[in-house]
């Protein structure tokens, strides 16, 4: 008896995690200026895969994506120069919009986070 319940409580849950799927446009202030990035997300479940595109670092693929009621986490794998860069994003997601803080993998000297605001498309 007590599985069920707690299968009951984990699809309560799931279901009430907010669904992100499709196309988002995201701006942030960068230290040379503004930056865009488009995104694309596939969600399954609790599960967020996709991928990212922007000026600087071209076509990137969402990887470790999780979705937790309405926050949303994953990395960035992208090309920077020759070097390859991962990053960090967490969101919090209100609606049509997510509000978004990536930094640099393992802080390794990346500088301060940015603050992104994406809008659904």
């Amino acid at each position: 008896m007590k599985w069920i319940l707690a299968l009951i409580a984990l699809f309560a849950f799931a279901a009430s995690a907010a669904d992100i799927s499709g196309n988002w446009k995201a701006t942030a202030e960068g230290p040379n200026g503004a930056m865009e990035r488009t995104f694309v997300f596939k969600v399954d479940g609790n599960k967020v895969t996709g991928e990212s595109t922007s000026t600087m670092m071209g076509k990137s693929v969402i990887t470790d994506g999780k979705l937790e009621g309405d926050t949303v986490t994953f990395t960035l794998t992208g090309k920077f120069g020759d070097q390859e860069v991962k990053l960090n994003y967490k969101g919090k997601i209100k609606g049509d919009e997510i509000t978004f803080t990536s930094e640099m993998a393992g802080g390794g000297g990346g500088g301060a986070p940015i603050q992104w605001t994406a809008k659904k498309q």
